[in-house]
């Protein structure tokens, strides 16, 4: 994918409202960072309240793969998950905005090492991730101790587009962005020895999946990975992230790659990485973007699992 380029169509009178709202975002995170964790706590607080679609999707997802939680328990889990997604909108802003410098005072970085074996040994690598309200500034942080490429989407409105790809790739000028669709140029880039960022916790749908137990539900779950690094000769290494409770900035933990990855079975291997996926989100629920319906494309047979105002 081309890198963004600035367009003098973006200067239309119909992009303003949106210049000015990023223009007061751009003033608002240059607050120190105490602050901006307040204020975004705050825009969770509004945002549990008027969000009625996302919160309803949230609320059910926790009583699906939190079950002994109690009601008041779960509750609070939410208000919490809400609280996280509105420091998130903060924490896009401060990867795009923020100097170098700035951004990483806030990083603690382990297990750089095995993404330098695996560049030292021209192995291309799938950096195995998942969707925490943190995934903007994760990336950000990471991207600048090593070159990380990502799967992208393009999103709608082309200025909001070209001011996230701007903020995303400043970081780290080696990287690239693969469109999610263009499955040649990943497997390009992984046997060319590359490292991408890649999440496969969501559902996509069951045409691409099969169904593995995940919180002891049937999931769907693409099989993407195994394929990937397979055909990509890739090493599959999970890749976690927490915003500290101490304020102090954010722990990124690249792990070991997985060892006998890919297994015998596709479904082996999502089991595998359910069961990973699990582990990651009972140490870190709140973190995690629940406002996601997970549990969406159903086994034959199974009923909904969402009601259908959601």
């Amino acid at each position: 994918m081309d890198r963004p380029r600035f367009r003098k169509a973006f200067l239309s009178p119909r992009f303003w409202p949106l210049w000015c709202g990023l223009g007061l975002l751009w003033l608002i995170v240059q607050l120190p960072y105490p602050a901006l964790l307040w204020i975004g706590r705050a825009l969770g607080a509004l945002m549990y309240r008027v969000a009625g679609d996302r919160r309803r999707i949230a609320k059910r997802n926790l009583e699906l793969c939190f079950p002994e939680k109690t009601a008041a328990e779960r509750k609070r889990l939410l208000k919490e998950n809400f609280a996280s997604t509105g420091i998130a909108f903060f924490e896009m802003a401060m990867s795009w905005w923020w100097s170098r410098k700035r951004l990483a005072t806030l990083a603690h970085v382990e297990g750089l090492e095995y993404l330098q074996q695996a560049q030292r040994e021209g192995k291309g690598v799938i950096l195995m991730a998942l969707h925490f309200t943190t995934l903007e500034i994760g990336a950000a942080l990471l991207g600048q101790q090593h070159t990380i490429d990502g799967m992208y989407r393009e999103h709608k409105n082309p200025l909001f587009d070209y001011i996230q790809r701007q903020g995303r790739e400043r970081h780290n000028l080696d990287s690239l962005a693969v469109e999610r669709e263009d499955v040649r140029g990943m497997l390009k880039l992984l046997r060319s020895g590359r490292a991408i960022w890649y999440a496969p916790d969501q559902d996509y749908g069951a045409k691409q999946s099969i169904f593995v137990p995940l919180f002891g539900i049937q999931a769907a779950t693409v099989t993407a990975t195994s394929k990937f690094a397979r055909l990509g000769k890739a090493l599959v290494v999970p890749f976690t992230q927490e915003r500290l409770a101490d304020g102090s900035g954010y722990r990124l933990v690249i792990h070991a790659p997985l060892e006998g990855f890919p297994g015998e079975t596709e479904e082996a291997d999502c089991l595998r990485i359910n069961q990973w996926i699990e582990g990651v989100l009972r140490e870190h629920p709140e973190q995690y973007l629940w406002a996601h319906r997970r549990f969406k494309s159903r086994p034959p047979g199974e009923p909904k699992l969402y009601a259908k105002r959601v």
